[in-house]
């Protein structure tokens, strides 16, 4: 049944809602409720707005929309909770229904605003694209006016969203070649894989795609990487736009042959949340092919511990901690491989990190379209992180690494943030930080 214009939970399964029984144990684990205090910002607040809408108690008012907006969906409560609560397939529905059947001149759907339209929806799931506009900051910061535009604070003259999308930017190096469409297995060769290479992630990051690529490679991996393959869809979803994001999903469909690999690898946690569950999303003549394709992915830490890591030799003296990507810990239930993978590489020392598994405000797009409560998250991240008195983060997810960056950058702390995987790279390769 789909949404109507009225109801925007009419095309959900009512008895999800009612596996919730108010016990609030979800609480403590919601960034946005711990930060305001507000039950309506909570897991439990928000189901029951949801369903009081959905029953026709309640009015979609613009205060409504604005704490269910205000969620992360970081799925931390799908964690917490003792009942098996799916929050994720409440949340996520009605918010595409309500930005888009049931939208009106109050609440226009996030399409017709100028920065979803032309930034994340026109410019961020096209990789040549966002390469070619990044140019102008890539001579800003050979420059060096990037650091005075921080530091003089004239960042904050541009848009909010381009403002803090200027100052999220990390270093943009000279360009790495695109990982080959082949790469072989050294030694013994025990699998053969398929490589998701995301966005914005191998824009901003294709050195973690080369290391992903490598480590593979180091486990006797055949590594098969698809030219045809697109953005995962995760930006449009979860913006409300699912139409777009299932034209993203099925051309991944054509692209990667999954009969022919023991698994599809992504190394961002956003893109393995998006891509396991293609079969959960849309229900149509592709349902059965896409569940086929969800079934095959795997983030790189999961496959790794799976396959069993072949110790890396290099020493890597370095005191690191690891913050937990939401989408990796709490939406895959991937939390102690990647802990484990680190552990094997000779001298490095990890440390616990307070509050890892919560939210450090990165979301996705979420640290652009809601910057004031990505900003405090970001900043008890960072707080936490000092605590460790780490001199490394390492985390799983190009958004997180995005988001700490950016808030360590703003208080002006020297602190090192890395993927797992280029970590275990510069182990195989001998090489030091």
């Amino acid at each position: 049944m789909l949404a109507t214009k009225k109801n925007p939970g009419s095309g959900i399964d009512y008895e999800l809602f009612l596996d919730c029984v108010h016990c609030g144990l979800c609480t403590a684990s919601c960034p946005t409720y711990l930060e305001t205090g507000n039950e309506n910002d909570s897991p439990r607040g928000r189901i029951y707005l949801m369903r009081a809408v959905t029953d026709g108690r309640l009015e979609l008012a613009p205060e409504v929309r604005k704490h269910l907006e205000l969620c992360l969906d970081c799925r931390g409560c799908e964690t917490a909770c003792p009942s098996g609560v799916q929050y994720g397939k409440l949340i996520e529905p009605f918010r595409i229904a309500m930005d888009s059947e049931c939208s009106s001149e109050q609440s226009p759907p996030k399409s017709h605003d100028w920065f979803h339209r032309y930034i994340l929806f026109g410019l961020f799931p096209y990789p040549e694209r966002l390469r070619k506009t990044l140019l102008p900051a890539r001579i800003a910061q050979l420059l060096g006016l990037d650091r005075l535009m921080i530091a003089t604070g004239l960042w904050r003259l541009l848009p909010p969203q381009l403002g803090r999308l200027a100052t999220m930017l990390p270093p943009l190096e000279k360009p790495l070649l695109e990982v080959p469409e082949f790469l072989p297995a050294k030694g013994r060769r025990r699998a053969r894989v398929a490589l998701f290479t995301g966005c914005v992630g191998d824009v901003l990051f294709r050195q973690t795609n080369w290391a992903t690529a490598r480590v593979l490679q180091e486990n006797g991996c055949d590594v098969v990487v698809p030219k045809k393959q697109v953005c995962c869809g995760a930006i449009h979803l979860h913006a409300g736009s699912s139409d777009p994001a299932r034209e993203f999903a099925n051309t991944n469909l054509e692209a990667f042959d999954v009969s022919g690999v023991d698994a599809v690898i992504t190394n961002v946690a956003g893109c393995g949340a998006m891509l396991k569950d293609y079969g959960h999303h849309w229900h149509d003549e592709k349902t059965d092919q896409r569940q086929q394709f969800a079934s095959k992915v795997r983030d790189a830490s999961e496959f790794l511990a799976e396959l069993g890591l072949i110790t890396p030799p290099g020493e890597i003296r370095v005191t690191a901690t690891y913050h937990d990507a939401c989408h990796l810990a709490h939406a895959q239930k991937v939390r102690e491989q990647p802990r484990a993978l680190l552990k094997k590489i000779p001298g490095l020392t990890l440390v616990d990190l307070p509050e890892s598994d919560l939210c450090c405000g990165a979301a996705g797009t979420y640290n652009l379209t809601q910057p004031e409560m990505a900003e405090k998250l970001g900043a008890r991240k960072l707080e936490n992180i000092r605590s460790t008195r780490a001199s490394l983060v390492v985390t799983g997810n190009a958004g997180c690494l995005l988001q700490i960056m950016r808030q360590a950058k703003m208080e002006g702390e020297t602190l090192r943030i890395m993927h797992p995987m280029e970590l275990l790279d510069l182990s195989y390769r001998g090489e030091k930080l």
